[in-house]
């Protein structure tokens, strides 16, 4: 498909919350062309709502790139922002249920995120950034990845208000789909061999920051961007929460939270405008942040986490996450990232049912352990995970171990999970009865479900089968859209002779693989020089 102008994306982008949400007065003329409507008309053709994509865009369009095109897109965010005005009475109605308040205020969150992602699209399109059209499909997939979690949640809350409002949002989200479409159809793919060659004036880690992480060495560091939590009292703060707290908003300086050997028993939030934060432990064996929310005891899964993050430009080490809810509990999560740009660096993230949520954007795993049971590290983020070790603990009585759930919804998004040079093991206390549970490498939360297995060691744990349906009752759906990968693994549970036989099932070669790799998957060699992590650019 031949690329289309970024004024045509633009356009596109700023008509996709023009929902049944909103009454908002027309959007401002523009220019006509009678070529400009028929290439319209075949770019709508290859979208998942062809007829909503010509019924939005009943307006012409110039190809021209002119001052009505930012203005239609200003008209059309601020007619966004008017949606979630409907959810803030219902947070307070006495006719909404308790269950149903949770998922309200998660739908109100991602709202604000999903604002955040379209600002962003609609800006890097008019940029003339040379990432700017891989940089606005990572945000566009964000925001379908935020409809949905919103519409889980609104689903399994079952109150009054549920079925027009799950209604509403998958109507307004088919324009956010539209637009990853023809977003994806323009170009925008990896530029290879485009690395920084300095450090870059903002975001992520300054050569200084990155030079005194590298180093641990933070005793010369300016104190005004560098805290301090200890449990003991010794420190600026006793808790990580009061420490994010004080940390400047939309920052695009790093901020430093060094913290002290302890057990912190708290729930962390890392909102939208917390930016740039590094969480340094002393330790995983030292320092642990832990929570017990569970979905068992009223929560949502979203906001079960034990720490969440959806502050940009994230950075952990040395810590561990922990979620004790225990394995009778369901879905609890221990570390929930939607935050682009995001690594985790020598850090444990332990729990049972949902122990990593990885949920949205581009993030990356180095030298983590990962521990839990059903569907352990799940969401659509895309995510890398590199010399990791993933371990299956001892799950219900008649549950299966799973270790991946992932969730991609759209063939357009750029999701998925890469998990490469790491180990698949089974915990001390498993291990000895592993033979007696199932264990997979996955199973399709969705139905462009995606993840790939390479170069790892694969223990004797996991079944011969390697993957699993999601549930008996969803059958075959998602066997021929998923794409599940291996390549290159090694160990007992390696062998690839019994796998399954589904459509989407790929055992890669070398041009495959490398597409999931860090610098080709998540652009990591654009940005993870800067944070002192190491990491592997290709197979």
């Amino acid at each position: 498909m031949d690329s289309y102008p970024l004024s045509l994306l633009l356009l596109l982008l700023s008509c996709l919350l023009l929902s049944p949400l909103t009454t908002a007065a027309p959007p401002p003329a523009i220019t006509n062309s009678t070529n400009n409507h028929h290439h319209l008309l075949l770019i709508c053709k290859t979208t998942p709502f062809p007829k909503l994509c010509l019924k939005s865009s009943k307006l012409s369009i110039s190809i021209t790139i002119n001052p009505s095109i930012l203005s239609f897109a200003l008209h059309a965010l601020q007619a966004a922002v008017s949606a979630i005005s409907g959810l803030s009475p219902l947070l307070n109605s006495p006719s909404v249920v308790e269950a149903q308040r949770g998922a309200l205020q998660d739908c109100r969150d991602l709202h604000a995120a999903t604002l955040s992602s379209l600002r962003r699209s609609s800006s890097l399109l008019h940029s003339s950034s040379k990432n700017a059209v891989a940089d606005a499909r990572a945000h566009l997939s964000a925001a379908l990845t935020n409809k949905n979690t919103c519409l889980e949640g609104l689903a399994g809350a079952r109150g009054p208000q549920a079925p027009a409002l799950i209604s509403a949002w998958s109507s307004a989200f088919r324009y956010v789909s539209n637009s990853l479409s023809i977003v994806s159809g323009s170009g925008g793919g990896r530029r290879r061999g485009r690395k920084l060659a300095s450090c870059p004036s903002a975001g992520w880690l300054r050569c200084r920051e990155r030079k005194l992480l590298g180093t641990g060495d933070y005793s010369a560091y300016d104190a005004a961007v560098m805290l301090t939590v200890a449990a003991d009292g010794s420190g600026n703060f006793r808790t990580v929460g009061e420490a994010v707290a004080v940390a400047r908003n939309n920052s695009e300086d790093r901020t430093i939270i060094i913290v002290r050997a302890g057990v912190y028993e708290e729930n962390v939030e890392i909102p939208l405008n917390k930016t740039n934060i590094a969480l340094l432990g002393e330790g995983s064996n030292v320092t642990f942040i832990r929570g017990n929310r569970s979905v068992g005891d009223g929560w949502t899964t979203f906001r079960s986490a034990t720490v969440a993050v959806s502050g940009e430009g994230f950075l952990a080490r040395d810590i561990t996450f922990q979620n004790t809810a225990g394995p009778a509990k369901g879905q609890a999560v221990a570390l929930r990232i939607n935050a682009d740009l995001s690594a985790v660096y020598l850090c444990t993230i332990d729990g049972y049912q949902d122990t990593l949520y990885v949920h949205s954007f581009r993030q990356f795993f180095r030298e983590c352990d990962v521990f839990g049971t059903v569907d352990f590290i799940f969401g659509n983020a895309a995510a890398v995970f590199q010399a990791c070790n993933l371990v299956a603990k001892k799950p219900m009585p008649g549950q299966s171990n799973i270790v991946t759930a992932q969730s991609r919804d759209d063939p357009n998004e750029v999701t998925g999970i890469a998990i490469q040079n790491c180990s698949i093991l089974a915990s001390d206390e498993f291990a000895s009865n592993a033979g007696a549970t199932k264990t997979y490498l996955g199973r399709p939360w969705r139905l462009y479900s995606t993840t790939v297995y390479m170069e790892s060691y694969i223990d004797d744990l996991v079944d011969p089968a390697g993957w699993s349906r999601w549930s008996q009752e969803r059958g075959e759906t998602g066997l021929d859209t998923l794409y599940y990968g291996e390549y290159m693994n090694s160990g007992p549970g390696a062998a690839v002779e019994n796998r399954v036989n589904w459509t989407g099932f790929h055992l890669m070669d070398y041009d495959e693989a490398s597409n999931f790799t860090v610098s080709e998957f998540i652009y990591g060699d654009l940005w993870l020089d800067f944070v002192a992590v190491p990491y592997d650019d290709g197979i």
